[in-house]
């Protein structure tokens, strides 16, 4: 599930809080690792929760109308597309999923105010009259409206994420790649697939020779970070010079004493590839400066690691 983007980027804020508390030790780090990652599919897992609920606030809606003194006709001949969707009644009977779900103390029930304000979105948007009226049924379908939802109605959400936020620490920023894996998950169920629990990591799902453990990879990744911070941090400090003092303590230096930590521990990962990766985490976890100022100290610090002798690298074109 982890591919090794987000692998990076939960090893860079473990590293960075480590740096901030000053007294967490190596041990302590690797457990906060080992949680936040454990968390990101605990969040995917809990918004694919979500469906049954919705569809439950919609059939509540429709016996409502019903029930009124007067119901026109369309209130008693209701549209139950929706109410009644496969893919709500898939996950419902999926005892893997339910088992995984109830464990997990999941419960989306407290959050009534919240859902009804989703589902009044959803019922106002031309995606969901386009798929009312149409008259096909079928779990494809109702997969296709469901990757529409999760796509337009909880991304930049800022009231789910603020509920996410107080449900976890560790599910900071890994909204989007969750839902992305929930959509995953409905275009599988479309094709006939089943559900079952996601492997952690991305290379457990790509098995095969030559697929390097993603599990291993950012567990060295972090220690080789953690031990080496105090030399990377100053070698940092030494190599500037028109920029502000202040960016020493900033995720700026953490993400280049991640890089070089990258550079200098995995032989078969190629310099360029842990370079941009370090750029591209800076263009959101930093200022607006922190792109130019991430590449550039770290393609001198680099320079300055394999003139040392400290970067080796198996095979031709990877330094």
């Amino acid at each position: 599930m982890l591919n090794r983007r987000i692998l990076r980027i939960k090893a860079f804020k473990v590293l960075y809080s480590s740096i901030l508390s000053e007294n967490v030790t190596l041990a302590q780090a690797e457990s906060q690792l080992e949680l936040s990652c454990e968390a990101t599919r605990d969040l995917y897992i809990y918004m694919l929760g979500i469906v049954s609920p919705l569809t439950k606030i919609a059939q509540d809606r429709i016996e409502s109308l019903k029930a009124k003194f007067n119901p026109t006709e369309e209130e008693r001949n209701p549209n139950m597309k929706f109410a009644e969707n496969a893919l709500a009644k898939l996950l419902d009977e999926n005892e893997d999923f339910q088992k995984v779900f109830k464990k997990k103390k999941f419960d989306w029930t407290q959050y009534d105010l919240l859902l009804k304000k989703i589902m009044t979105s959803i019922a106002s948007k031309d995606y969901y009259a386009e798929y009312m009226a149409s008259p096909e049924r079928s779990l494809a379908e109702d997969c296709k409206l469901f990757t529409r939802i999760f796509e337009e109605e909880f991304v930049d959400s800022e009231e789910l994420e603020t509920l996410l936020e107080e449900k976890s620490l560790y599910w900071n920023d890994d909204l989007a790649y969750a839902l992305t894996w929930c959509c995953k998950t409905f275009k599988g169920f479309a094709q006939g697939e089943s559900w079952s629990l996601l492997p952690l990591y991305q290379s457990e799902i790509l098995k095969g020779e030559g697929v390097e453990s993603d599990k291993f990879f950012v567990r060295k990744l972090l220690q080789a970070a953690f031990a080496g911070y105090e030399r990377y941090s100053a070698m940092v400090a030494e190599s500037v010079s028109g920029w502000e003092k202040e960016r020493l303590f900033s995720t700026d230096v953490v993400l280049i004493v991640m890089g070089l930590a990258e550079v200098a521990t995995f032989p078969t990962i190629p310099v360029k590839v842990s370079m941009n990766e370090y750029v591209e985490i800076s263009k959101f976890y930093g200022t607006p400066k922190s792109r130019s100022f991430v590449n550039g100290i770290l393609d001198r610090l680099v320079q300055r690691l394999a003139d040392e002798g400290a970067v080796k690298k198996e095979g031709k074109g990877l330094l």
